[in-house]
């Protein structure tokens, strides 16, 4: 593509974007209040004192005697704001070390470009000198058994440790020390995992802004149809997340279902609908959602149903299809789950309940909270299925934890000449002794653009 060419089409874009809905963004009575970022930061360095205090238990039972957590300027690891004060680090390289002191209990110690009082309210700085000499003299008196690392996991921050950083650490500790490193893989995904009871008022709080946000987007505030293109309400979803403070971790994406076309799939689910396309009268559309709040992630998927014009509500058969998808919901949710058991066992069970009642489904929920992809018990059947992640089927569910309950139904309906209609949804929810419980009611009824 020419460079005029791209700048014909980034400028008719542009310009389409001041006239559409996209454009014109501001929160509304339905968006909850949220707390100014000084606020914020301060409820999450509460936390952190909490996570601080777990933590040697957890390097106990994973058999981790120092655990370092290495972020770098431009590419913080996703650690780093849950192991350390959720602020800004500018130095050109930053480790946290935590170590098991035996009768001393748990040491906290900062190697970073710049210390300052919020750091040092959660850790010790020590003496200041480079830090490949200050990680050596930490090994050399603590003399750990084990070294954990941010390497050898199988997901995101269990393996987010550089080459160059690791080379660093090693040349640093010694030979001898560095034949003691581990993967810290098992004591990541537990503190990852593990949630506090003050989190959730404000996980909820993260969760009710998703779905104040989404129900506008899938309403006639934003779609016209025959006018509305899906890249229109992509941008107004950009737009009002800017509006309220906060951002997204993913691209708001859209799937739109027609009756007399099939439409494309990819990697075996309904494809994300193309920008260009025109929302029109009688389309299924499907937004998957979600935004970052508090140090944490939310994962949201909804449908809804554009009325023609002789229409009061959603053909029957589109009932049916959500009705499906509330069936799967439950079995999952509140006949299959509770704490410790295995991930695996939920995914079977539930999916021999659909068998058995002639629904077609598909289950693919996972942990959520911290990050939206987060560590913990996947509810998945490519968790279940597949040999080279097998582990994880061996995986427990753990009380309080949160999950995305990320699943779908694909059902004939009749008033598309038996076409089917898939219904995917996707709730965050958290596990209780009976079951997880959603965070916000789920949807039962389509959203309705009239």
């Amino acid at each position: 593509m020419s460079p005029l060419v791209h700048a014909l089409i980034v400028t008719t874009a542009l310009l389409a974007s001041l006239t559409s809905p996209a454009f014109a963004q501001k929160p509304d009575a339905t968006s909850p209040t949220l707390l100014p970022w000084s606020q914020q930061i301060a409820i999450r360095e509460g936390w952190l004192a909490q996570r601080h205090a777990a933590l040697l238990p957890m390097m106990r039972t994973h058999g981790i005697a120092m655990w370092i957590v290495a972020t770098e300027e431009f590419h913080e690891d996703p650690l780093a704001a849950h192991v350390a004060p959720p602020r800004p680090y500018v130095g050109n390289r930053d480790f946290f070390v935590f170590v098991d002191a035996g009768d001393a209990g748990l040491k906290r110690i900062a190697v970073t470009g710049y210390t300052e009082e919020s750091l040092t309210a959660f850790f010790e700085a020590g003496e200041p000198g480079p830090a490949d000499v200050r990680l050596k003299q930490l090994v050399d008196h603590y003399t750990p058994k084990t070294i954990g690392l941010s390497i050898g996991g199988t997901r995101g921050m269990t393996r987010s440790l550089t080459h160059d950083t690791y080379t660093f650490i090693v040349k640093a500790v010694g030979e001898a020390a560095a034949a003691r490193i581990v993967s810290a893989q098992d004591l990541i995904e537990e503190y990852a995992d593990t949630r506090l009871p003050g989190e959730l008022p404000h996980y909820r709080t993260a969760v009710e802004l998703t779905e104040a946000l989404t129900r506008r987007a899938l309403s006639r505030e934003v779609i016209r149809p025959g006018r509305t293109t899906v890249g229109d309400v992509r941008r107004w979803l950009y737009d009002a997340l800017w509006a309220h403070g906060v951002r997204t971790w993913f691209q708001p994406d859209l799937r739109v279902q027609r009756a007399g076309s099939a439409g494309a799939t990819s990697r075996g689910f309904l494809a994300v609908a193309p920008e260009a396309l025109v929302i029109e009268r009688a389309d299924v559309v499907h937004l998957d959602f979600g935004l970052s709040y508090m140090g944490f992630d939310t994962d949201w998927q909804k449908m809804a149903y554009v009325l023609n014009d002789d229409e009061a509500d959603v053909p029957a058969g589109l009932e049916a299809a959500m009705r499906n998808t509330n069936t799967l919901q439950d079995a999952l949710m509140r006949r299959h789950s509770r704490p410790g058991a295995l991930a695996a066992d939920v995914y079977t069970n539930t999916m021999a309940e659909m068998k058995t009642r002639r629904i077609e489904a598909m289950i693919y929920s996972h942990p959520v909270g911290l990050h939206g992809h987060g560590l913990g018990a996947s509810i998945d059947f490519r968790a279940a299925q597949r040999a080279d992640i097998g582990q994880q089927a061996q995986k427990r569910l753990r009380l309080g934890s949160y999950i995305s309950i990320e699943l779908n139904t694909a059902t004939p309906v009749a008033e598309w000449g038996g076409q089917k209609v898939f219904v995917m949804m996707e709730d965050d929810a958290h596990l209780t002794e009976h079951g997880w419980e959603f965070f916000r009611p789920r949807q039962e009824q389509w959203y309705l653009v009239r």
